[in-house]
């Protein structure tokens, strides 16, 4: 009985440091951001792999993506908790990538509204099993946590009220992926990018290369002094934080034009294309031949 008492005690230890909060930055007055580490998700990493976080306002919160994984998401919670008594009242995910929303299912106790781009219904509905299945393989079934389909829809633009503070969300056409949503905080004039936003690690390319440049273009124009990426530091200068990826993008699409014209097939132009900005980006190697494939795609109907 003793040794069943231990073990017992075992596992609500363990259960409790998972849901302990982790360490915050707050790049600006009341937004709070948690850095993911620089990788490709892994078992020990619990694909804390991007930068997720939350916005405090006079009345509630807005959890910006909540997570790559349950345990990703209960530390998020966790940490919102240690932060502020305020409720949750909106859980924002910028895209549905497993990295940035796979922590949704921990917050439907504080029934927020989910929020999400017009298209991620029907990415998920195409998508979402697969994904679940591959974070199953390295995190485990318990581990990997699962995506909540969004309860409110950005088509366009809408504002959502904190209390005291007003947060643009914009919706995109297909550019990181097949449905982008950013969020503009008018306080401090800080943009919450996800994932149109990489900063030292490669972006990776899975909507449109001509959709995520007039994206940036769209971004640029915002009155906003501060980014937080969706990888890379907490927080850049806005807009010259940009300037690497839209470098690193217009070099793709050139590259791609200029192989496709030579008559280069796929397979020789992710063996050319943007070689020479590997020594620039982390990652390089493991993204950029899948960029070049999905851009050559795209560029060879033009």
């Amino acid at each position: 009985m003793g040794r069943l008492i231990a073990l017992a005690l075992l596992a609500l230890a363990g259960g409790a440091a998972a849901s302990e909060p982790f360490p915050v930055t707050e790049v600006a007055p009341g937004i709070f951001v948690r850095h993911g580490v620089d990788e490709d998700v892994t078992k020990a990493n619990d694909d804390a792999i991007a930068n997720i976080g939350f916005i405090v306002g006079g009345e509630g919160v807005a959890v910006i993506d909540p997570g790559g994984s349950r345990g990703d998401g209960e530390r998020l919670r966790a940490t919102v908790k240690a932060k502020t008594d305020k409720p949750v009242r909106f859980v924002v995910m910028t895209h549905f990538h497993p990295d940035h929303v796979f922590g949704a299912v921990v917050f439907r106790v504080d029934h927020p509204n989910f929020v999400g781009p017009e298209r991620m219904p029907g990415i998920a509905a195409a998508r979402g099993t697969f994904y679940r299945h591959r974070l199953e393989d390295v995190l485990g079934h318990d581990e990997a946590g699962d995506f909540v389909v969004p309860t409110l829809l950005v088509q366009d633009r809408i504002e959502i009220d904190l209390g005291g503070r007003t947060l643009d969300l914009a919706a995109y056409p297909p550019a990181h992926s097949t449905g982008d949503l950013t969020v503009f905080d008018r306080q401090t004039a800080t943009l919450w990018a996800g994932d149109l936003l990489f900063v030292g690690r490669v972006p990776s390319l899975d909507g449109n290369l001509a959709g995520w440049l007039a994206a940036l273009d769209t971004l640029k124009s915002l009155p906003a002094t501060r980014a937080v990426p969706g990888h890379g530091p907490v927080s850049v200068a806005w807009p010259a934080g940009e300037a690497d990826e839209e470098r690193y993008l217009a070099t793709l699409q050139r590259e791609t034009r200029a192989a496709i014209a030579k008559g280069t097939d796929i397979e020789g132009a992710v063996a050319t294309v943007g070689q020479d900005e590997r020594d620039k980006w982390m990652l390089f190697d493991d993204y950029n031949g899948r960029n070049v494939t999905e851009a050559y795609k795209e560029l060879e109907w033009e």
